[in-house]
């Protein structure tokens, strides 16, 4: 976005950089996780873990994005006083956050099929604590 639109980096773009990749995290995250938790439940693959995942936070992820980016939106135009100034903050987190999304929501979910072959390891360590608590030595099976 800093390039389509001629702006340098400086300060506050890589203050706008580091915004958008803290979101990107967090829906990559929420993403995984849900995948995780829907293949300890229903023990799906990894590729319908995905594709479910993917499905499901779908809306969340595109909510959260285009909230942000549109909060930004102001500020990347350049509105207010010292609007100048704060603008390629505003334009790094809006660019950042639609290659993010992309990303997100098309990418990750392909590295996590490719990736992820075992079980979660919440689900080993849940079988775990119940061969223990039945008083048993864990032996490491599944």
């Amino acid at each position: 976005m800093l390039a389509l639109t001629g702006t340098t980096i400086n300060v506050e773009s890589l203050m706008g950089s580091i915004m958008a990749v803290g979101v990107a995290t967090a829906n990559s995250i929420l993403l995984v996780s849900f995948a995780n938790d829907f293949r300890t439940e229903s023990n799906a693959s990894p590729m319908q873990a995905a594709l479910e995942a993917g499905k499901t936070r779908l809306r969340p992820v595109l909510m959260t994005a285009l909230a942000m980016i549109l909060g930004m939106l102001p500020m990347a135009l350049s509105f207010g006083e010292a609007g100048e100034q704060n603008a390629p903050l505003g334009k790094a987190v809006i660019g950042g956050l639609i290659l993010a999304t992309v990303a997100t929501l098309f990418v990750v979910p392909v590295i996590y099929s490719l990736l992820r072959k075992g079980l979660p390891t919440k689900d080993v360590l849940e079988k775990k604590f119940l061969v223990e608590e039945r008083g048993e030595v864990w032996s490491g099976e599944i």
